[in-house]
């Protein structure tokens, strides 16, 4: 394609595209039909993870809970099948251990059927200063942060490829945009989840496969218990998350395939800043918003130990589980 051709597609496009944008905010998306799709959530055990399967329960899909507590795995369960759902299936998986997650994976796909929408939700945060965190621990959140979702992709993608059909899910963090003091190696995870997620969006554009889709979910931090002690200086501008409301919302943003999702929808605007100002001048604005701060105060303990007694191979992604 010549320049002059090139040069056409995009500006027909670009209009096209922007008056799109302009009738989806006036009339409302329509919602897909997920009906007796297989729904598959990481970290289902509690927190987010449980919310959005409880969600989905609603809506007649089989769902694959992962975790590695299966006493949470199994209350979540049980929680579904009051909501309705009929097809429930769970298991042990540790999510960074990638021989894991391909073994669980064979075994989901001969029990239940192929994956269509993958969530990959589980996450955990040290909560410790750069120089403090155990080089262990470091790498443990880069594991399930990230690296886990390599290994969910590489096992259920190939299906949803030849089929041309499917959905992956990255559940990321506000603090996967912007960085925030006292969480260095928690946001390094969150940024490398989001540019790994939108490059896979766009090999399957490339590829013409647009009929696996993509969201990339970017949360402010959520009040999952794991914030006692975490406060935000603007609450109207960016308040701690309801979990309920951030369940729904993901799950909306699902069914009416949207790529990006930011909650609160303020999170823009500091996107904006943050791309539009000088170094200097958006750390000043960001101090002065909040969300750059460290995320606990150094007088509020952390509410679990594990991480204290490097036991990260525990039962719960509960070690502060969060987004």
């Amino acid at each position: 394609m010549n320049f002059l051709l090139e040069t056409l597609q995009l500006i027909v496009l670009s209009i096209y595209y922007n008056v799109e944008a302009i009738i989806k905010c006036i009339i409302p998306t329509k919602k897909k039909d997920v009906t007796g799709e297989i729904v598959l959530i990481t970290g289902a055990g509690s927190g987010i993870g449980r919310l959005m399967a409880l969600e989905f329960a609603r809506l007649d899909v089989a769902l694959v809970l992962w975790d590695i507590s299966q006493e949470g795995m199994k209350e979540t369960a049980r929680l579904t099948k009051e909501k309705g759902a009929s097809r429930v299936h769970y298991y042990l998986c540790d999510c960074s251990d990638k021989s894991e997650v391909y073994r669980v994976a064979k075994q989901v796909k001969r029990e239940v059927g192929d994956v269509r929408i993958l969530i990959n939700n589980a996450g955990i945060v040290t909560g410790k200063k750069f120089m403090d965190a155990p080089d262990s621990l470091i790498e443990k959140t880069l594991e399930v942060n990230t690296m886990s979702h390599f290994w969910t992709y590489k096992a259920f993608l190939p299906a949803m490829v030849d089929n041309n059909h499917g959905h992956l899910v990255c559940i990321s963090s506000s603090a996967g945009l912007i960085g925030v003091n006292g969480l260095a190696d928690y946001c390094a995870s969150k940024f490398a989840a989001i540019g790994f997620a939108e490059s896979v969006a766009l090999e399957l554009l490339a590829t013409g496969k647009d009929g696996v889709k993509t969201t990339i979910v970017c949360p402010y931090f959520i009040n999952t218990g794991m914030f006692d002690g975490c406060s935000t200086k603007w609450p109207t501008l960016l308040p701690i998350l309801d979990p309920v409301y951030v369940a729904k919302n993901v799950v909306n943003a699902i069914l009416t395939e949207q790529s990006y999702l930011l909650l609160p929808r303020s999170m823009n605007l500091l996107m904006a800043l943050k791309s539009s100002l000088e170094w200097k001048r958006a750390a000043l604005w960001g101090r002065y918003i909040g969300p750059y701060k460290s995320l606990w105060s150094p007088k509020i303990p952390l509410k679990h130990s594990a991480c204290e007694k490097n036991v990260f191979k525990i039962t719960s992604f509960k070690v502060k589980s969060v987004h």
